[in-house]
């Protein structure tokens, strides 16, 4: 396992969860009534136990198996071992690019749902909307490392492993898993929130997230990690821009 890049990944990760800090965060009244005797910065605290495990565990399983999978993370190798030769603009370029498509693509999807989602959940949605920090850092970062760099890799290297080959259809597999999963972490929230969630409301969460996830997951496999996170980050941008416009 490579110790330094785990280590960085964590520290980078670790900035994404501790942006969760800035959010706040919706709860049934039950939930509200059980935590009302903790401090609300004691209970935002709490909330970070579950990102922080999952990132120390995608953070060692990505580094044992990421270059057994033929994935990388150039950048951030390269400036550990002291060598400069991953194109940087050429990351830069693809990550940009394919997060402004992701972005306007997420962009349309939403704006084909919100006449048909429940009001109730647009409420919520608008009331605690996610700071812009929580946005980039873990959006764009911690959940790169999370889904891609931990889930992705594995798969990958598990397919690999499994049918000795390293054929496209094998990182297309990983990728469209590593999507579907991502999304289907969103239901247990939606559910908590929205009392009987349509199907057109589970069908916008479901495929918003897959779409992006796809983006970001191919980036991974073919430009690295870092081009994937730079995607999530100005996937983010653009949203935030339509938003705000």
């Amino acid at each position: 396992m490579n110790t330094k890049l785990a280590f960085s990944l964590f520290v980078l990760g670790l900035l994404g969860v501790l942006s969760l800090l800035t959010m706040e965060f919706p709860l049934p009244a039950e939930a509200q009534e059980k935590m009302a005797d903790f401090h609300p910065v004691v209970f935002k605290l709490l909330l970070l136990i579950n990102p922080m495990i999952m990132l120390v565990m995608s953070v060692v399983i990505g580094s044992i198996v990421y270059k057994k999978a033929n994935l990388s993370v150039p950048i951030i190798e390269g400036v550990l071992d002291g060598k400069r030769d991953f194109d940087l603009s050429n990351i830069l370029k693809f990550g940009v690019i394919g997060g402004i498509i992701g972005g306007f693509l997420l962009v349309v999807i939403t704006q084909f749902f919100i006449p048909y989602l429940p009001n109730e959940f647009l409420e919520i949605q608008e009331k605690f909307k996610p700071s812009l920090l929580g946005r980039f850092l873990y959006g764009g970062i911690t959940e790169e490392i999370l889904m891609r760099f931990g889930f992705m890799s594995f798969l990958v290297w598990l397919f690999v492993t499994v049918f000795k080959s390293t054929n496209p259809i094998v990182y297309w597999t990983a990728i469209l898993i590593a999507a579907f999963f991502f999304a289907l972490g969103h239901f247990p929230l939606v559910f908590q929130l929205v009392e009987s969630p349509s199907m057109l409301l589970l069908s916008y969460i479901l495929i918003g997230n897959i779409t992006g996830g796809i983006v970001f997951g191919w980036l991974y496999w073919k430009k690295g990690l870092e081009s994937a996170m730079i995607g999530h980050i100005f996937a983010h941008v653009v949203m935030f821009l339509m938003e705000y416009f």
